[in-house]
């Protein structure tokens, strides 16, 4: 397998395009207004709930910013909300590097722009499973899929894209956004990328510390099992 070794980056990045898709709302009305302070032409992909929220925390001056992740990509959500954001479109604009000429040619290709700020936090398994009576499948509903995946893929490429999961730092980045025109810096998005991959570690080991608890004989109790192949 071939991995890109970049050699060539930038220290401050205008955020041009954020994608929101978070659970808890918290600190997200000052964040945008903040956002769209330092950059009026921002622009604001997002899903579902967050769609909707940020529909009425901006009004009628969220129409020429926010556009739904499923008109951007052409493709609508899966029943249920199951996949709204594992898309090409989507990781090639998390992923794509600014100074590599065959990721430039594939923006340009696929009509896709890259994603310079991710605005995630994730189903709340860990709350899910803290209720009385909460069941596996309770569990197993709260499960993120996607929001790891744009954490993860936001975190890898801190060379250029902030990935912002934590409220209390949204304060922050607008303050440092505000004070340099629009634009953010390494060091501000290595430090929410070590964070991010923090996250997801403590995700990923609740979940599989759960799962490491459920008896066997447990597993089937929220369902009726049908017989047969």
């Amino acid at each position: 397998m071939s991995i890109n070794k970049v050699e060539t980056i930038d220290d401050r990045v205008r955020v041009k395009t954020v994608l929101v898709s978070v659970s808890d709302k918290t600190g997200l009305e000052p964040l945008l207004r903040g956002l769209l302070a330092v950059n009026p032409d921002l622009r604001i992909l997002s899903t579902g709930g967050s769609y909707a929220a940020i529909q009425k925390l901006l009004g009628d001056s969220a129409s020429r910013s926010l556009q739904q992740v499923s008109d951007y990509t052409g493709q609508p959500e899966m029943q249920g909300g199951l996949v709204k954001t594992l898309d090409f479109r989507i990781y090639l604009g998390l992923l794509s590097e600014t100074h590599n000429p065959a990721h430039q040619a594939d923006l340009a290709r696929t009509s896709s722009v890259p994603i310079d700020m991710v605005v995630v936090n994730l189903y709340p398994f860990q709350e899910t499973i803290a209720k009385s009576g909460a069941t596996l499948e309770d569990a197993r509903g709260n499960i993120d899929i996607g929001g790891p995946c744009m954490v993860r893929a936001a975190a890898k490429n801190f060379r250029r894209v902030a990935a912002l999961t934590d409220p209390a730092d949204y304060p922050g980045v607008v303050k440092e956004m505000s004070q340099s025109g629009g634009s953010l810096g390494l060091a501000a998005r290595f430090a929410l990328a070590r964070k991010a991959f923090q996250l997801i570690a403590r995700y990923d080991q609740a979940i599989a510390e759960y799962f490491s608890c459920v008896p066997e004989e447990n597993v089937s109790a929220p369902y009726h099992v049908r017989a047969g192949g």
